[in-house]
């Protein structure tokens, strides 16, 4: 990759940047420790983190909301799991986990000295299907804040990842062009095949890398800084 090409790098935050899988467990023993419910931590984020993922790709198609997502991740975790719980109650894990998530704040190993590798070489920016308050909770709690010159949610302009049109916007607002950003991130479809649909180059981050993907992958975020 030539690096004179790139003046603009857009990073995902979760799972990419933000330990999302880690600070939503340390959260979980939070508030299940807060309303005093015996259910066992590990056996839940098992179950948890699948549904999870099945929910966030119904959220990015447009056929859930956010409080959907929020809700029946949850709900069907429980009923998976045969553990009892009411409707009050998961409504009230459902704030809680809103309310305490950015209060955890692991980051990917090496994120911020990959960060200040970069930052006096590019400008970085942020585009996250994450929801708005929460994401900035994120990004400020977590330090990550001052290294990025635009900060793009779906929330904020109704659009998600990988519709082209929140790439296009990212650009806008990054004052930038296609052909002079670069997009890395965790999710094949939304972060990788959405940015390549508008002229993005990209690079795929997995801890495990994919056989079949002929593009350029990392396994550590360390390794950015052979490539650029």
């Amino acid at each position: 990759m030539k690096k004179a090409e790139i003046t603009d790098i857009f990073f995902d935050l979760d799972d990419t940047l933000w330990d999302f899988k880690r600070n939503a467990a340390l959260t979980f023993d939070f508030i299940f420790a807060k309303r005093e419910l015996s259910f066992d931590l590990n056996s839940f984020l098992k179950v948890y983190e699948v549904i999870n993922d099945k929910y966030w790709e119904l959220y990015r198609s447009n056929k859930i909301d956010r409080e959907g997502l929020r809700f029946h991740r949850l709900a069907e975790s429980f009923q998976q799991l045969k553990w009892e719980i009411t409707h009050a109650g998961i409504n009230e894990l459902v704030d809680d986990f809103k309310a305490h998530l950015a209060d955890f704040n692991h980051l990917l190993p090496e994120a911020i000295e990959v960060l200040e590798y970069l930052s006096p070489k590019y400008k970085l920016h942020i585009l996250t299907n994450g929801f708005e308050e929460v994401q900035r909770k994120k990004l400020l709690n977590s330090n990550l804040y001052p290294f990025f010159h635009s900060i793009t949610t779906s929330e904020e302009n109704g659009i998600k990842k990988p519709s082209p049109e929140i790439f296009e916007l990212a650009l806008k607002k990054a004052k930038t062009s296609k052909e002079n950003s670069l997009m890395i991130g965790d999710n094949f479809e939304a972060d990788i095949l959405g940015a390549q649909a508008v002229g993005l180059k990209t690079i795929y981050f997995q801890s495990v890398k994919n056989p079949d993907f002929n593009g350029i992958q990392i396994s550590q975020l360390n390794e950015l800084k052979k490539l650029l």
